[in-house]
């Protein structure tokens, strides 16, 4: 759970069989505007497969702490960057939702997930250099702008990103 900064509080629960209908619902066209747009229904059902099994790294439905709503996702997976093994993160907010920060609390309550995870030392998150509010979670979050690179998402899209990076063994309670 998370109640950093105030506001609402979040809690991540873990992605599971029976969480399909939060990707349709994020697969709108003003949710994938800085990620190449939506997807296919095949590409949906084959992403819920990977979510739901995901490992190593982890998804998560976020839900209001009181009351349990859901308000969207955010997760981590393994990636190959600059000859190194990372994580990367990635998050959505219902639209609803968004605007009252809860993304950048979801992305918080996430980091000492990852770090429990063990395996590698920095998580890592590129979004689009034209996309503020996901850039504004990062600076939220405690990420570390690192600069910008282009990076292809989905397979054949380029899109001019920047890298943000946190040190997890540098959380508090870390080592």
């Amino acid at each position: 759970m998370s109640d950093v900064g105030g506001g609402q509080r979040v809690r991540l629960v873990l992605w599971s069989d029976g969480d399909l209908w939060l990707l349709r619902r994020t697969n709108s066209p003003e949710m994938t505007e800085h990620l190449g747009g939506p997807e296919t229904e095949e590409q949906l059902v084959a992403r819920q497969r990977r979510y739901a099994e995901l490992g190593p790294g982890r998804m998560y439905r976020v839900t209001l702490a009181d009351g349990g709503e859901t308000v969207g996702s955010v997760g981590y997976w393994p990636r190959s960057w600059q000859d190194a093994e990372v994580w990367e993160a990635g998050w959505g907010v219902l639209p609803e939702f968004q605007g009252r920060g809860l993304a950048a609390r979801a992305v918080r309550a996430l980091l000492p997930e990852a770090r429990a995870a063990g395996t590698r030392r920095y998580l890592h998150a590129y979004p689009s250099v034209d996309h503020p509010a996901s850039n504004g979670v990062c600076r939220s979050a405690g990420f570390t702008l690192r600069g910008q690179a282009d990076f292809e998402y989905p397979k054949g899209h380029w899109i001019r990103s920047n890298d943000w990076r946190v040190d997890l063994d540098r959380l508090p309670g870390g080592d």
